[in-house]
């Protein structure tokens, strides 16, 4: 049997990318996968009848209300989790700090650090008192490498891979993992949703669903604090003149 037979995992930004593959993987193999976004009820359908799995929620990730609404409902039909998956994201504007209006820089900053920390919050007890949990953050090469006009969407992200390291060590204890992946450039719908160009990369959305799926596949006693993925086609020079 599976590992992740009959385990329940919740999965933010699982509509599109990342997030849909991962729920892909672990529907197949098994779980009780909850799909969560902030798509319309009939894309969340769906995508849930593509992929089989278990359930969907609509919700805005940015709202503590609605992380209040998805614990309910994960409390009261399980009463157990056992993968928190924060997937969802976004570049919002990605341009020079100076040009950035105050409301792109915020929302930068609640999408993409805020959000998981909202959501980390809110399952953690539930998992301290199951003794038991994977929690998986998504950071970026831009948390480890520095790009001009990437600046704000890089201090988010490097926020979430300090925040990750520091919760693993609240929960550590109490035998819940937590990981930090840092995934580079994809083949996604980020650049769409962030105002650049789109370019096609060798990097897939299931190439990091995979890497994603092994990880949390590990023995649970065993910990990947943090897992850097690049495609092999995006090279980075630092110091270049």
């Amino acid at each position: 049997m599976s590992n992740l037979e009959g385990k329940v995992a919740l999965i933010t930004g699982g509509t599109s990318g990342f997030g849909k593959e991962t729920a892909r993987l672990f529907t197949r193999d098994g779980a009780k996968v909850i799909i969560a976004s902030i798509e319309s009820e009939e894309i969340l359908q769906k995508t849930q009848q593509e992929l089989g799995c278990e359930a969907y929620f609509q919700m805005d990730v940015t709202s503590p209300a609605d992380w209040d609404r998805v614990y309910e409902f994960v409390k009261g039909k399980y009463d157990r989790l056992d993968f928190l998956l924060n997937f969802a994201g976004g570049g919002v504007a990605i341009m020079e700090t100076a040009k950035l209006p105050i409301e792109k820089i915020d929302y930068t900053i609640k999408l993409n650090l805020n959000s998981t920390i909202y959501g980390c919050r809110v399952f953690a007890n539930m998992m301290k008192s199951q003794k038991s949990g994977t929690i998986l953050n998504v950071a970026s090469v831009c948390a480890k490498e520095a790009w001009p006009e990437w600046s704000v969407y890089a201090a988010a992200k490097w926020g979430v891979l300090g925040f990750t390291k520091g919760l693993y060590t609240e929960l550590q204890p109490f035998n819940v993992r937590v990981i930090c992946l840092i995934p580079a450039a994809s083949s996604t719908g980020f650049q769409k949703g962030s105002g650049i160009a789109p370019v096609e990369l060798k990097l897939r959305p299931e190439n990091v669903g995979q890497v994603v799926y092994d990880v949390c596949k590990l023995p649970p006693h065993v910990v990947v604090e943090e897992v850097t993925v690049w495609g092999i086609d995006q090279v980075v020079v630092p110091l270049s003149r």
